[in-house]
């Protein structure tokens, strides 16, 4: 409020007064529900798709020096790429739809989470592998019983980084080629220079993004390390 009072001009830096009310303007509208619930479907698709991509090949690349050889170099090079020129191809490739705009957000992610599994695939207890080959367990009861719970917080701490990633690009994939959504809002409002708009749906979302990781990725990191403070 202070820096909007110095600045003396709500066209470039509006009151937090003026964009709560932009909020709550949207919000009575209904117009906030229906882009935000637009953009919110796509981060939980590409989430989704980016985890489960991710999570195999960390654990694939984890446990296998091979495979690791082979795909460390293809890894290093999606970390490199830029989110745009993802996002941009995809579009070219797939054309401007949703198949396109999740799988652009998709692969910006997979490399971030196939690099957190890995390493937490690198430090598995080699005693409790020793103890599943006594016992002669299957793929997927060692898997269940053995894996899964050593990796539970690397899982969670690359769902915690990925989807405030996530968000970001998807606002990217709506500002340049989508019809409706957070992102697209952002454009048409950056197109009028609508400053105290594009912070009210900025913040708008960043809101309804923190109550998700206080909701549900909090408490999940919380569980997937409680094994640990047990096992002290």
């Amino acid at each position: 409020m202070a820096v909007a009072g110095v600045a003396g001009d709500p066209r470039t830096m509006p009151s937090p007064l003026l964009v709560a009310a932009r909020i709550v303007d949207l919000a009575v509208t209904g117009e906030l529900w229906l882009h935000a619930g637009a953009t919110l479907l796509r981060v939980l698709a590409s989430f989704a798709i980016a985890m489960a991509a991710g999570v195999a090949l960390g654990l694939w690349m984890g446990r296998s020096r091979r495979a690791d050889h082979w795909l460390n170099p293809v890894l290093v090079i999606a970390l490199n790429i830029p989110a745009l020129v993802v996002i941009v191809l995809a579009y070219i490739w797939i054309g401007l739809n949703e198949v396109a705009a999740v799988t652009a957000v998709a692969l910006n992610k997979i490399p971030v989470v196939t690099v957190m599994l890995r390493e937490g695939s690198r430090a598995l207890r080699p005693d409790l592998d020793d103890m599943a080959r006594v016992f002669a367990m299957g793929w997927w009861t060692r898997m269940r019983h053995v894996v899964l719970p050593q990796l539970g917080p690397h899982i969670a701490a690359a769902a915690r980084a990925g989807i405030s990633l996530i968000w970001k690009i998807v606002l990217v994939v709506e500002f340049l080629g989508r019809s409706n959504g957070v992102g697209f809002k952002i454009h048409l409002l950056f197109s009028s220079f609508d400053v105290a708009g594009v912070l009210a749906w900025a913040l708008a979302f960043v809101g309804v993004m923190l109550l998700i990781d206080l909701a549900v990725l909090r408490p999940w990191e919380a569980g997937a390390n409680r094994w640990r403070r047990d096992e002290a």
